[in-house]
């Protein structure tokens, strides 16, 4: 789930950037960290993602009796594309550098879990379940920190919720056994659903702030 910085009054000093900047003079194309910066603070970027959250776990409600390997591939997807996001949204305004690790985890716990899943033709529901679980479970504890951390986070109390239901998702799919592809799916693709309408709120309620 990406939820870039508030929008600043004033840029920071230089010095206090943990990330180093190019030589490049600022604002110009050739500094790709501005250009992620911008990319990530963008309520464009935060709709995007959340278009294509709603797209997979609508996907997901409609297909639910897909065979397993369609399934995989599907979840696999949308942990890439939302690895992705995450990535981009770590380098959104200017966090301090541990929260800003803590969000680029993140996105490489979705790339990896992601990988699995396409790489795993064989999957059974029990390895599944175990990805899909531990991927909710360990987002939604850095998202919880995360949203402690940071006290200029956008949608704050927002963001602590979101996580905090991912860490309650994650413990109920690791601890209830799951027996069937049908069941995954219609879990899956509700919370992929529920996360997708939070996002698209988050993302108008930005265009707002920034518009203010």
């Amino acid at each position: 789930m990406t939820f870039p910085e508030r929008p600043a009054a004033q840029p920071p000093a230089e010095d206090d950037e943990p990330f180093g900047r190019s030589s490049a003079p600022p604002g110009s194309p050739g500094d790709p960290l501005d250009r992620l910066a911008l990319l990530g603070a963008s309520w464009t970027w935060v709709l995007a993602s959340a278009l294509a959250t709603l797209v997979f776990g609508v996907l997901l409600l409609v297909w639910p009796d897909k065979s397993l390997h369609v399934v995989a591939v599907l979840i696999g997807l949308y942990l890439l594309a939302a690895g992705v996001f995450q990535f981009v949204a770590a380098f959104a305004g200017h966090p301090q550098a541990g929260e800003r690790w803590s969000r680029l985890l993140v996105a490489v716990v979705y790339v990896v879990a992601g990988v699995l899943c396409l790489r795993g033709p064989r999957l059974t529901i029990t390895v599944l379940a175990l990805i899909i679980g531990m991927v909710w479970l360990i987002s939604g504890m850095l998202g919880v920190y995360a949203a402690v951390a940071d006290k200029q986070l956008a949608h704050r109390g927002l963001a602590f919720g979101m996580a905090a239901l991912g860490v309650v998702a994650g413990i109920v799919v690791l601890c209830l056994p799951i027996e069937s592809a049908v069941a995954l799916t219609r879990l899956l693709g509700l919370w992929l659903v529920l996360l997708g309408l939070a996002e698209t709120a988050a993302a108008f309620a930005l265009r707002s702030a920034l518009r203010r």
